[in-house]
């Protein structure tokens, strides 16, 4: 078969109508990228335009719809070779493409994904050459000599593959409809980050379950027999799983409760910084040099966990200065207190205090305490201003800063 189709394949290519079908398909390329580049700013980085346009999955379907439709007109007017050909290339393109960016989208960060991507890819290129020359049918049949005796029943490995082809399939489009669905309630602003994240983590779960229990009823797998599954599932947690499932638990009820929300200043295990994400596994805490400390959820639940902006946005900054004796304190506390209120980012209300401290071994000890309402900008840079701003005022009054005195006692011979 294979030798008898490769031959009719060939003489549909070098036929004079072949040049007619080639500038057909080459319209239906140019009319499908015109309409995509025309409509890619509605939507960029999606699962349907991609990152440039064609690596999308409209590009490839819509030229297939134009190629498809061409091939109906033409097949009345004369035979076509090279049309068949191209509506196999672009259905083999578009499935590729499709599972590729909704891998992406789901799992954007992950290099399990390239593999997986690669690996069908070059499966149904595969396919494609061995339907373009005939081979397919002889193939399958050849999957389906290969049967094996699995619990009294009969299993052949085109069964199998079949199986986990229509599998992948069922988890594909759920995973698909999932990142559509997560897209959207990530981008409502009427509700809290955080319960976007819990609705959107949730509703992920839920079609990946769905998606699941479909897939093993694709492929054959009775649904009874994840009752034995669920028990050693069951095993396993109270095992070794235990700690997995426990900050799966914890995110959500994070989520759910609102002690933690994405933006809030937090400080736990010793490390200080803003929560940038919450995933149902961790908490991504960021520092204000830029590390990224990736906490388990578990931890602020059965940890203390400092919130400096749980109830309120402000936080109070402090900075200590000294001053020498004889230092007239009650007119200076004043002017120290206007120059700390004209740095930007102090706030008027609460307003700055600066008062006596102490008395110490080499001048007097003050303290100012001042408040700010955009944490997430830095402390160090705002303590930084204010130190600025008191030490021109110390230097417009002057008044001097003391440095350490020692008083040395040498006894006479």
């Amino acid at each position: 078969m294979g030798p008898e189709k490769l031959t009719e394949l060939w003489a549909g290519l070098t036929r004079t109508s072949a040049l007619a079908e080639l500038a057909v398909v080459a319209l239906c390329l140019l009319v499908a990228w015109g309409v995509v580049r025309a409509a890619r700013g509605r939507a960029p980085g999606s699962i349907w335009f991609g990152e440039h346009g064609i690596d999308g999955v409209l590009f490839p379907i819509l030229a297939l719809g134009l190629v498809v439709a061409a091939r109906y007109g033409l097949t009345l007017l004369m035979p076509v070779a090279v049309l068949r050909i191209a509506v196999a290339i672009l259905a083999s393109l578009a499935v590729i493409r499709t599972m590729a960016r909704v891998l992406h989208v789901a799992f954007p960060h992950s290099a399990l994904v390239r593999a997986l991507e690669r690996t069908l890819s070059w499966f149904v290129w595969i396919v494609l050459v061995l339907w373009l020359t005939g081979l397919l049918p002889m193939v399958v049949d050849r999957l389906e000599a290969l049967q094996w005796k699995i619990g009294g029943s009969d299993v052949s490995l085109r069964g199998i593959v079949e199986g986990v082809l229509t599998a992948l399939v069922a988890l594909v489009a759920m995973l698909w409809l999932s990142a559509a669905i997560e897209a959207r309630l990530l981008a409502t602003e009427r509700v809290s980050m955080s319960v976007r994240k819990m609705a959107a983590n949730a509703t992920r779960a839920l079609l990946l379950l769905v998606g699941l229990l479909m897939a093993l009823s694709a492929a054959g797998i009775p649904l009874t027999a994840l009752s034995v599954f669920g028990g050693a599932l069951g095993v396993g947690i109270g095992f070794g799983l235990q700690k997995l499932a426990s900050n799966y638990i914890s995110g959500f009820v994070i989520l759910a409760e609102r002690s933690l929300r994405i933006g809030d200043i937090v400080k736990v295990d010793g490390f200080e910084g803003r929560i940038t994400d919450i995933t149902t596994r961790y908490t991504v805490v960021r520092a204000g040099n830029g590390r990224e400390s990736l906490v388990p959820n578990e931890m602020f639940i059965t940890q203390r966990v400092e919130n400096l902006t749980f109830a309120d946005s402000k936080v109070a900054v402090t900075t200590k200065i000294q001053v020498a004796y004889g230092t007239d304190i009650e007119a200076l506390l004043p002017k120290l207190h206007d120059a700390v209120c004209t740095v930007p980012r102090v706030l008027a209300e609460p307003t700055c205090v600066v008062f006596l401290a102490g008395f110490g071994a080499d001048g007097l000890d003050l303290t100012v305490t001042f408040w700010i309402g955009d944490v997430s900008k830095g402390e160090a840079n705002v303590r930084s201003e204010v130190n600025f701003a008191i030490l021109r005022c110390l230097n417009d009054n002057g008044v001097e800063i003391p440095y350490p005195q020692r008083v040395v006692h040498q006894a006479r011979a």
